[in-house]
Formats: C-alpha cells, structure tokens, sequence
C-alpha cells in the first residue's frame, strides 16, 4: 500500500483546469451548432419577404403572414392541451403510486396535556372554556377509625353503611 503515490496539489490543479478548458471549449462549440441549426431551421421555413412591389403585392404578403401566424396559433393551442393533460395524468399516476406504496404512519410520541390545552389545540381562541375536573368533586372528610374500639363488627351494620353511601351518590 505504500507503493500508491499521492498526486501533488500543483498536478491536481493542473489537471483541473486542462478538464475546463476542453469542457469550456465543447460548451463554446455545443452553442455554436445550436445557433447554426436555428438559423437554417428559420432560411428553411421562413423565407425572407419581399417587401419590394406594389400595394397589392404587400397586402398578400400580409394576408399569408397572418394566416401562418393563425396556422401557429392553432399548433400552439392542441399542444398546450396536450401538455395540460399529460401534466394532469402525470399527477393521478403518482397519485396511484403513493396509493400502491402505502401511507407510512410515523411514530407517534405520547404528549401530557391537560384538557385544557388540548380544547386549546383542537378549538383555538374561539372556545375559552376551561376544564378543571376537580373543582366538580366534593370533598369527602376522612373519619377517624376508632382503635380497637370496634375491631370485629357486625356485618349487616357495615353493609348498611354502604348502601347509605349508595343513596349518596345516586341523589346527585
């Protein structure tokens, strides 16, 4: 591996700028070809008028340019359809090729919010409702359990208390 020679900077950069100037020299070139075969498109199809003669001779060679130009216009027309409708059946294919592949779900991420933020999120400023869920409970007094006073007691006693708890709730 230590065989390999590294190439120096100076070589390198000369190398480069041999490659652009035959580069810039195909480009020069490429232009010229471009122009050259526009010109003979245009001697080929557009003869140069004569504008020498008299009225009438000039008024048909107006009447051609316009008919020509109505001949172009019509042309120009079919292919701006043509082009709109491949554009539009270009859109439905790949419309059909994201159907095919499948709509990836990305990963979501769970996301605390209170319900206030998320009426927030999903109404805007328009709902200015807020949402304390715990102002609506009723605040419950924790009794003191007697100690060892009542340890083993009657069972219906205990299940009369609760069916006292039941009404309770159930009055609300």
């Amino acid at each position: 591996m230590s065989d390999v020679k590294k190439m120096t900077w100076s070589r390198r950069h000369h190398l480069k700028s041999l490659m652009l100037q035959i580069a810039a020299g195909w480009l020069e070139q490429e232009a010229k070809e471009i122009t050259a075969t526009k010109e003979a498109h245009l001697a080929e199809t557009c003869a140069a008028p004569n504008l020498s003669g008299d009225q009438a001779s000039l008024v048909e060679i107006a009447k051609k340019l316009f008919q020509a130009i109505d001949a172009i216009d019509e042309d120009r027309y079919d292919t701006e359809v043509k082009v709109a409708k491949t554009d539009k059946e270009i859109a439905e294919l790949k419309l059909k090729v994201v159907e095919l592949a499948g709509v990836k779900k990305p990963a979501l991420k769970k996301v605390r919010m209170s319900a206030d933020s998320m009426l927030a999120a999903l109404l805007g400023s328009k709902h200015k409702v807020t949402m304390d869920l715990r102002s609506n409970l009723k605040q419950v007094k924790k009794e003191a359990k007697e100690e060892g006073t009542e340890a083993v007691g009657d069972w219906r006693k205990n299940v009369e208390d609760k069916a006292d708890r039941k009404k309770m709730f159930e009055t609300n």
